[in-house]
């Protein structure tokens, strides 16, 4: 709660995670700068940047600004678990987890927002497209596949925009790249859970609030443009490790053992039939098994519960 312990309706707590994100950084806060809706704290997680990262942040006065400055890299599941408590702390009605290597217009605060009561709803979410591909969706609104053991599906991804998700919907997942969520949906599931450090994160927690009931609404109207893998590489080793591990330790915290171990020989089995067609290397093989084994036997951490 903040000083007086009391909620600031319309109070939005902004919540970045960096990590030498100085290239990316400029747009995104000229895009937070420009905003309509001016009652936000921008909550800036560093996660130990080397660059001028905190240099550009702290600079910056023209919006509330509250830099918390790692000495070591946490990952992004826990720096946005710092950036929500601060939040919460400060009585925010909501928390926005929004990437930085993200633009977006003038209204995507205001759009987000509104969209809690015009839907009824608990989150909101909206258009996401490629930076370099303008009018190319990334993501409008996802699913979680249960018929894939919960794989995150994000609809429209690579296809260009001919006014194919101009309706409101109900999804089951987004990604946290743009996610706008009541303070109250963290006291019902929790925050996110730092044993991901990153990716699969927010598939962990989309799947939380499908199980408690918790709405998410697609917004055609919100939109912003993704600097896709911008900072770790999406075939990268960094990013096939974690993606890997993640995977594996989503479906033993997750799922029924049973159908968690089915799901996991499964993935082992694809990865090499991959190998074996010569659509990946033997060390990329070799990385994604070692990498699915340790997710595998890491120790499931039960979610953090709010109080707020």
């Amino acid at each position: 709660m903040n000083e007086t312990g009391s909620v600031e309706k319309g109070k939005i707590g902004v919540v970045t995670v960096t990590y030498n994100s100085g290239p990316v950084l400029e747009e995104f806060l000229d895009s937070l700068s420009a905003q309509t809706h001016r009652n936000f704290v921008l909550y800036v997680v560093d996660n130990a940047s080397q660059d001028d990262t905190l240099d550009k942040t702290n600079r910056r006065t023209d919006m509330r600004v509250v830099a918390i400055a790692n000495t070591e890299n946490l990952g992004v599941a826990e720096g946005n678990n710092q950036g929500i408590r601060a939040a919460l702390a400060a009585g925010c009605e909501c928390v926005l987890l929004l990437n930085n290597d993200t633009v977006f217009p003038a209204d995507l605060i205001a759009q987000l927002f509104n969209g809690l009561e015009k839907c009824h709803c608990d989150m909101t979410t909206g258009k996401m497209y490629y930076y370099d591909r303008p009018d190319v969706y990334w993501c409008a609104g996802g699913r979680l596949l249960k018929w894939r053991g919960y794989e995150a599906k994000h609809d429209g991804e690579g296809q260009k925009d001919i006014g194919q998700f101009n309706q409101l919907r109900r999804v089951t997942y987004t990604p946290t790249c743009c996610l706008l969520i009541r303070r109250t949906v963290f006291g019902r599931v929790g925050l996110m859970d730092g044993l991901y450090f990153v990716y699969f994160d927010d598939v962990d927690f989309l799947y939380r609030c499908l199980k408690n009931g918790i709405s998410l609404w697609f917004l055609p109207e919100a939109k912003l443009w993704h600097k896709v893998s911008s900072l770790t590489g999406h075939l990268s080793d960094f990013a096939l490790r974690y993606c890997s591990r993640n995977r594996a330790y989503f479906l033993r915290k997750n799922l029924p053992r049973g159908v968690a171990l089915l799901w996991y020989l499964l993935s082992q089995l694809r990865s090499a039939l991959a190998f074996l067609s010569f659509q990946n290397s033997e060390s990329k093989w070799r990385l994604r098994r070692t990498s699915a084994r340790e997710g595998w036997n890491r120790i499931p951490d039960k979610a953090e519960k709010s109080d707020f």
